[in-house]
């Protein structure tokens, strides 16, 4: 069974298409208009192994905030599809991962239950057109979406390399919680169901 979705999200604001396969090769297409977020989003693909189309086209003219809320729930609407009732999946998982000087925590799970909690501060206000709290919006609207159990943080002294790591981070974590475990039957819960 192939886990995928494809989702559009449509509003005064923004114009979004996204493509995902959860079990896929890390190959993605991201165009959203800002630089700095396509990589990003590149990064989590090819960390997560997730095959990923994202095309945005955001009133950029305003600022970058509803191109990356938009991005962010309308890709966690894409796991939430693909997950299906969560069948067979690992559920929990955690990763820190570093980038030089700057760690990037995650503790997920994908529990049905939506839920962000975010420790740290970035060092820098942006990069370049990306602004850095943006980063810790970008995993609340996926977890609200996505239906996500999220707790996640940084520590560096670049927000460059505070933001790259987040990314990772919960790119290497949703891999994890997300794989399907060979011993398990059925929804993991004792409620059977997600």
């Amino acid at each position: 069974m192939t886990r995928s979705a494809t989702v559009t999200r449509e509003t005064a604001e923004t114009t979004v298409e996204i493509s995902l396969t959860i079990d896929g090769d890390g190959e993605s297409t991201v165009e959203t208009g800002i630089g700095f977020f396509d990589h990003m989003l590149a990064s989590f693909a090819k960390h997560g192994l997730f095959d990923l189309d994202v095309t945005c086209d955001g009133d950029l003219h305003i600022d970058d905030h509803h191109t990356v809320e938009d991005v962010a729930i309308t890709l966690g609407e894409a796991f939430d599809e693909a997950l299906g009732d969560r069948a067979g999946i690992r559920r929990f998982a955690d990763r820190k991962v570093p980038l030089d000087e700057a760690i990037g925590s995650v503790v997920v799970d994908v529990s049905g239950r939506p839920l962000f909690r975010f420790d740290g501060t970035f060092s820098q206000d942006r990069v370049g057109e990306f602004t850095s709290t943006m980063a810790a919006h970008f995993c609340r609207s996926l977890a609200m979406n996505a239906g996500l159990t999220l707790h996640a943080g940084v520590e560096g002294e670049n927000a460059h390399h505070e933001i790259e790591a987040l990314f990772k981070a919960l790119a290497r974590a949703l891999d994890d919680a997300t794989r399907p475990d060979e011993r398990r039957e059925g929804t993991p819960s004792t409620k059977g169901a997600l």
